[in-house]
């Protein structure tokens, strides 16, 4: 190949993410940072530079809408010079080097199994279930010792700050911290503008990047940090004498997700979690058959006793067949399943290593954005937290039921002082 030369516009507060020689890098970065053309001038340099014929790079954002959105654009411009074809159809560049860069969603994970990675970068990796890098994106990496970039904004004490904070000691990785009052990338007006017109919590989360300011519009949160404060988080034993209830959310084609747990006295005790992708029946009837459990009921959504067009049977009817014998939850609305919720939570217990991944999805379970109109809809938003946070609210609504079927007065022949009596 002859020498080709690039000229690069980077911003210098930018530099360290696009130009860092550590293999892993972690980048918290402020709203309108320019972040997401760093991140993809990243990719290029990275490309062009990779010795392999057949080197690999790939922007993954939360989902592959946003990766469209986001990145394309500026990936198709940035290497103009360089590019021998855009494929609109598969996100993808090829360079003159051999070289292909891709965007994918995170939303869509088996999408990125089986291929090989040089470079990728992690666009709102706080917006991402905390399996997508373990599970499928680091493997992708080790045939060829890959380097990876995380970027993002703060959600909470997530996966996001976890990477981040282990990055700040780890000497293979790189951190930074980009705060719009230390960058000088915003105007001083532009911010004094912003923090008018947002909450506190909301502005230290988006342009100062607080990892300690709540989830903006999580329906939990405040919750689950009382839970935490009062010691509700912890090790919560299996208690052998007791019977386990499981609560559900059956994905179809996509995740399915079971919670574990038992009731002690006016407690509802969290014991454990499973969520999997891409399985049937069969495979969750053995988790259960696996776990050192005695059922005493399985409860799940309404829609389990749908009839599917193939076969004509509806999982509820498969289920049992595999003997597993689901409850139906009452079919309440979203809002006031999520009511449930917040009346359960404060009796609940969760063991803080068998539910780390649900707690964090309970903690990010939050309502859905208008980009365009900067608003909240008034509905969750349908992303990696769903799955667990639909089955939570299966539980809810049916200890809630219950609750109200005890309370209820008994109706029919019951004895009375002067014999039966019919109320």
């Amino acid at each position: 190949m002859p020498t080709i030369r690039m000229e690069v516009a980077l911003r210098r507060q930018l530099a360290p993410l696009v130009l860092t020689d550590r293999r892993f890098a972690v980048a918290v970065a402020h709203r309108r940072a320019g972040k997401t053309v760093a991140a993809v001038q990243r990719l290029i340099l990275r490309a062009m530079s990779c010795p392999r014929p057949d080197a690999r790079a790939a922007y993954i954002a939360p989902t592959y809408g946003q990766a469209k959105r986001a990145a394309w654009d500026y990936l198709k411009r940035l290497s103009a010079s360089v590019q021998t074809k855009a494929h609109e159809t598969e996100l993808t560049v090829s360079l003159v080097n051999g070289a292909r860069i891709s965007l994918y969603g995170a939303d869509n994970p088996d999408t990125l199994r089986g291929i090989y990675l040089d470079d990728v970068v992690l666009d709102e990796y706080a917006d991402m279930a905390p399996r997508v890098w373990p599970e499928i994106v680091r493997p992708a990496l080790s045939d060829r010792r890959g380097s990876a970039l995380f970027i993002g904004t703060p959600k909470g004490r997530n996966d996001f700050w976890l990477r981040y904070d282990a990055a700040q000691r780890d000497p293979e990785w790189a951190a930074v911290m980009l705060k719009a009052s230390e960058t000088g990338l915003l105007p001083a007006d532009e911010l004094e503008a912003a923090r008018k017109a947002m909450t506190p919590d909301q502005y230290a989360q988006e342009y100062e990047c607080s990892f300690d300011a709540a989830v903006i519009g999580s329906y939990y949160g405040k919750l689950l940090d009382e839970a935490q404060t009062e010691g509700r988080i912890t090790r919560v034993p299996h208690e052998p004498a007791k019977q386990v209830e499981t609560w559900w959310d059956l994905g179809v084609g996509d995740s399915t997700a079971i919670w574990f747990a038992q009731r002690v006295r006016d407690e509802v005790r969290l014991i454990d979690y499973y969520e999997m992708t891409g399985e049937g029946l069969p495979h969750y009837a053995k988790v259960l058959q696996a776990k050192p459990y005695i059922y005493s009921r399985h409860v799940a959504p309404h829609d389990i006793a749908v009839r599917e067009l193939g076969s004509g049977r509806s999982r509820l009817e498969m289920a049992a067949g595999l003997g597993i014998s689901f409850e139906v939850a009452p079919n309440l609305p979203v809002d006031d399943g999520i009511g449930a919720v917040r009346l359960m939570l404060p009796k609940c217990w969760f063991d803080d290593e068998k539910c780390a991944a649900a707690l964090e999805a309970l903690r990010q379970y939050r309502k859905d954005y208008d980009e365009r109109l900067k608003v909240f809809r008034d509905r969750p938003r349908h992303d990696w937290t769903s799955h667990c946070a639909d089955a939570f609210r299966m539980g809810a609504v049916a200890w809630q039921e219950q609750r109200e079927r005890m309370k209820a007065p008994l109706r029919g022949p019951m004895r009375g002082p002067s014999g039966w009596m019919g109320l």
